[in-house]
């Protein structure tokens, strides 16, 4: 048998075959893309998957771009701005610096890039297959094409895998790429707690990771990895001169332990996996903690890049390094363990604990275990997490998704009333789509003779992905203002009642709480109102209504001496004007705030910007007035903030107007009781539960008086010891 010939392979090949030794899953190759964008210096890197990665993965950041002239190599192999000597590489302190990883990804998948950087006119895009520009369309030109973008660089990666067939059908559970991601996401959120981190599901609203620019490291392990690890962590740092390392992080204290152990290493900022020390931790952790328990550790190990080759672990000294990182933990724990917490199940009623199981002849005092019982002033007798019956009694009308403000034909405001007869007809909605409360495959019918809405399905609208700079810049300054305490206090609260229609009491911990909820809610619109930016639901108002009627509505409750000024416009003029601001930027606010307006003034729909609610109709003159004053139309900033805010005062929570007592009669009253029994509702079933679950509490709440604490409980039992 001859031997056989010895070919070379074609370079196609060899770089599929390198490709795959780098790029093994998706995760692997958005642990590339993201220490790129890290290098590139970003501030913000917002990540969106589909299908685990292998149909869509996409990362964009803020950082300092590709240059135009660079597109052309930048995804061939050994293209790298990083160094261009070999000895650059014993002082290597960059993520990466072979340029093997965008290259490796071309070889795999379709990929193209947008970039822009701070000088350049506009953005450029281009696309690639085997680390080469390709065109974008069959007969189209490779070379990049300037495009519309903001600064820093969006790498779109699609169809991976797609020509390694055995790779990808390895690859067969999405969710489990997608768990992976998740993993490498918030280990990097964790550790570059000065970058935004955003990662989420393609089409989805919901945002898996989220941690803020200005964030420290143990707020985004609490808004990780739960308020229970944040809790219990302990800052740990040691330094090793004869070592030459420095190591710094988190590690949990002995009263907290996890079914599987969280170990996030970070060796001079890049992410490793060391099973010597992770086992060596966990034989520590094991004088402490119960048996089949493990701790919670975050690591940052700064070794002289001298000591640390090209693959990152240590060249010499390693087990010397390990010994020295326990021994310093040890003493840290044993620093903080001087108390302990030991949880005992109780028992049922009428069973009996024995300790020697068959000897039944015991001593009660040999066979029980003592229970320590809590003071009396310190017990918290209420649980934030449970659920009452009458969240799930929803009122009749409330089964509508529509305020009784609707159904109201003498609703007042300010002793007079607001809505004309003309205009009663006007105000009838439907709502696009249906909120939460209406199963999806049902309608609503009603009489036609009611003034309640007609409610039927509606599709919802196709998300769209939100990479204003300027929208972007207001998100992270709602985190910026926020006071992490009060934030704390809304989302482990529990409702106690209402005072009135402004004021309520909550209960957190041994602490009661009055809130202004109305102020409350101004600040969660305005938050929403940034987070569904160009995704909101459709409410439809089936009558169209006339925004210079709605803005002469408003403009008749101004006092009549301001009017008889004769430098002053008139009031049709205000009201014209107001109609043409609406007219003139009808595309923008239909596609950003879902609020349509026709080419003569008519207005068509609102946003939904909390499903399951609508707006107090009675400030809606009002609002068409405020578009038109209170909102900066010339700078893209001021213009998103002036809207939300303004859309928030119209949606912020406001009780029924209550009758005189000379004008009610028993019919009123009782349409007054059953409006603020349903408003209650409203705020102790949707608001009080939105602001648990989606709100960041500015530090304006307490400046403002808007959340004061009016009592706590061991200072009560110190009054009450004194009587």
């Amino acid at each position: 048998m001859e031997p056989a010939s010895i070919q070379k392979l074609d370079e196609i090949v060899i770089n599929r075959i390198a490709a795959g030794e780098v790029i093994h899953r998706p995760a692997n190759a958005l642990k590339e893309l993201i220490e790129n964008c890290l290098d590139a210096n970003a501030s913000s890197i917002t990540i969106t998957i589909k299908e685990g990665g292998l149909k869509l993965l996409q990362i964009q950041d803020n950082g300092t771009g590709i240059r135009k002239e660079d597109l052309a190599i930048v995804c061939e192999r050994f293209t790298t701005s990083k160094l261009s000597k070999f000895e650059d590489l014993k002082t290597i302190r960059t993520f990466g610096f072979r340029g093997e990883a965008l290259a490796s990804i071309t070889h795999v998948a379709h990929v193209s890039i947008t970039t822009k950087t701070r000088d350049s006119q506009c953005a450029w895009k281009a696309h690639y297959a085997d680390g080469k520009l390709i065109p974008p369309r069959p007969g189209a030109s490779a070379d990049p094409k300037p495009c519309a973008g903001n600064n820093g660089t969006q790498i779109t990666v699609e169809d991976l895998f797609y020509n390694v067939p055995t790779r990808r059908k390895a690859l067969k559970n999405a969710n489990d790429e997608y768990l992976k991601i998740l993993d490498v996401v918030t280990k990097y959120a964790i550790h570059n707690s000065g970058v935004a981190f955003t990662c989420k599901k393609l089409g989805s609203t919901t945002l898996d990771v989220h941690t803020g620019a200005k964030s420290s490291i143990s707020s985004n392990i609490g808004s990780i990895y739960g308020s229970a690890v944040s809790k219990e962590i302990l800052d740990f740092e040691s330094k090793s001169p004869e070592l030459e390392y420095e190591v710094s992080g988190r590690i949990s204290h002995a009263n907290y332990s996890m079914k599987k152990m969280n170990f996030l290493l970070f060796i001079n900022h890049r992410l490793v996996d060391c099973s010597e020390l992770k086992r060596a931790i966990e034989n520590l952790y094991s004088t402490y903690l119960p048996k089949g328990s493990h701790p919670f550790v975050y690591l940052d190990l700064r070794i002289k890049s001298e000591n640390v080759d090209v693959n990152v672990h240590p060249t010499k000294n390693e087990e010397k390094i390990i010994e020295s990182i326990c021994e310093a933990m040890q003493t840290r724990l044993a620093s903080a363990t001087t108390s302990r917490v030991f949880y005992t199940q109780t028992l049922l009623p009428g069973s009996k604990l024995t300790l020697n199981g068959d000897n039944d002849d015991e001593s009660p005092k040999q066979n029980s275990i003592t229970k320590v019982k809590q003071s009396e002033n310190k017990l918290v007798r209420t649980d934030s997490k449970t659920q009452t019956l009458d969240s799930f009694l929803v009122p009749i009308s409330h089964e509508s998704n529509v305020s009784s403000q609707l159904s109201r034909k003498n609703e007042r405001f300010d002793g007079d009333q607001l809505f004309p007869d003309e205009y009663e007809d006007e105000m009838d909605l439907e709502m696009t789509p249906i909120a939460s409360k209406v199963r999806e495959g049902s309608a609503i019918e009603v009489d036609d003779e009611s003034d309640s809405p007609n409610i039927d399905l509606g599709t919802q609208r196709e998300f769209v992905e939100v990479n204003l700079t300027s929208v972007l810049e207001l998100r992270e300054e709602v985190h910026g203002r926020e006071n992490k305490g009060v934030t704390e206090v809304f989302k482990e609260h529990t409702f106690v009642g209402c005072v009135d229609n402004v004021l309520a009491l909550i209960q957190k911990g041994t602490k009661l709480y009055m809130i202004d909820y109305r102020d409350a809610s101004y600040e969660l619109f305005y938050q929403l109102s940034l987070k569904s930016f160009a995704n909101f639901g459709f409410i439809n108002i089936s009558t169209p209504t006339s925004i210079y009627e709605l803005v002469k509505i408003a403009l008749n409750q101004e006092d009549d001496k301001k009017w008889d000024n004769d430098n002053l416009m008139s009031k049709d003029e205000i009201a014209q004007n107001v109609a043409e601001i609406f007219v003139n930027h009808k595309e923008m606010l239909e596609e950003y705030f879902s609020i349509r307006v026709s080419e003569d003034g008519m207005l068509y729909s609102l946003p939904i910007i909390l499903k399951g609610y609508l707006p107090n109709w009675s400030k809606l003159p009002f609002f068409c007035l405020r578009v038109a004053s209170d909102v900066d139309w010339e700078s893209e900033k001021t213009c998103f903030e002036s809207f939300c805010r303004t859309l928030a005062f119209f949606y912020a929570f406001e009780g029924p107007v209550e009758e005189s007592d000379e004008d009610q009669t028993m019919d009123s009253m009782n349409q007054t009781d059953t409006a603020i029994e349903e408003y209650k509702w409203t705020v102790q079933h949707l608001l009080f539960p939105t602001l648990k679950s989606s709100f960041s509490a500015p530090q304006v709440l307490i400046e403002n008086g808007s959340i004061v604490q009016v009592a706590d409980l061991p200072e009560l039992y110190k009054v009450f010891e004194r009587c």
